[in-house]
């Protein structure tokens, strides 16, 4: 008789290996290791990027200024020889006709024309990187659109604070003499720059906003040389014409010369005060935006 072998349970066994390698088959069923979240970094219309991309970018417009040595000597020496000549060709008529040193208005007064005339080569500066394109590669990098023209802005204050320092010091020399201690010359210096900060935008939007072959340096030449030679600081506002009076004591620079002069030699300084503050407010907040709007159509025209 023979024996039948016993059946072995395969239909069992089949159904275990084909479980275990459907499981193994099956997407995700393997375990892996966890991996941590991607860390991102500041976006560029934070308030951190715009202030960290426009401390580099100030950097390298300062790198730019000094690198051009005819211009950055220009900047530096002109104004100082403009000192000493009007002192040394209108010092005793000013002051025979005011009964005060003349330095007491014209060291202001070259501060302030310093300030134009170095915004004007920065609108200059503006206009060639334009025409070279990069302006349109600035823009087209991950940076804050405004880091740029923030940029210029303080490294055109970095150049005012510099100036205004290095005529004080040649002023001192030749009878500007600034007897309120240290919060009067943090005040001539806070003056000036308010004066210059609202003339750079002013011109730099200008610079954005015209076509690269308008006369832009002509009319703002112009512009600076007529606030230069008609103010308080030049001389007395009783030496103009009556009709022209009114205009040279409102005009942005007579203000500002009078504040510094007081606080210089003494004197009232709320009401031209005020007048420093609105031309500051008033020029800034006309030519903001403008400035950004030409910039961005500067930077992408083709």
């Amino acid at each position: 008789m023979t024996a039948v072998p016993a059946e072995t349970p395969t239909g069992s066994s089949s159904k275990g290996s084909a479980a275990t390698w459907s499981s193994a088959a099956e997407p995700g069923a393997t375990e892996r290791p966890e991996t941590a979240p991607p860390v991102a970094a500041p976006g560029e219309g934070t308030v951190r990027a715009w202030l960290t991309q426009s401390g580099v970018l100030s950097w390298r417009q300062l790198s730019v200024m000094v690198r051009d040595k005819a211009t950055f000597l220009q900047l530096v020496l002109v104004p100082i020889l403009t000192l000493l000549m009007f002192k040394v060709v209108l010092g005793d008529a000013i002051g025979s006709a005011t009964g005060q040193d003349s330095t007491y208005g014209t060291v202001p007064l070259v501060i302030l024309v310093s300030a134009m005339f170095g915004s004007v080569a920065a609108g200059i500066r503006l206009n060639q990187e334009r025409g070279t394109g990069l302006l349109a590669r600035l823009y087209v990098l991950p940076i804050n659109r405004a880091a740029d023209l923030t940029s210029r802005l303080l490294s055109e204050m970095f150049r005012i604070v510099l100036v205004t320092a290095l005529l004080i010091v040649v002023g001192s020399f030749i009878g500007f003499d600034i007897t309120g201690g240290f919060w009067s010359v943090a005040g001539i210096f806070g003056v000036a720059l308010m004066f210059g900060v609202s003339y750079a935008t002013l011109v730099l939007a200008l610079a954005v906003s015209s076509s690269p072959s308008a006369p832009l340096v002509p009319l703002l030449s112009l512009v600076s040389s007529v606030l230069m030679f008609f103010n308080s600081g030049f001389s007395p506002i009783d030496a103009y014409p009556g009709w022209l009076q009114p205009i040279v004591e409102n005009q942005p620079m007579t203000p500002t010369i009078e504040v510094m002069r007081s606080l210089a030699a003494g004197g009232p300084i709320a009401e031209n005060m005020i007048k420093v503050t609105i031309w500051t407010v008033g020029i800034i907040g006309v030519c903001l935006y403008p400035a950004l709007r030409g910039y961005r159509k500067a930077a992408t025209a083709r």
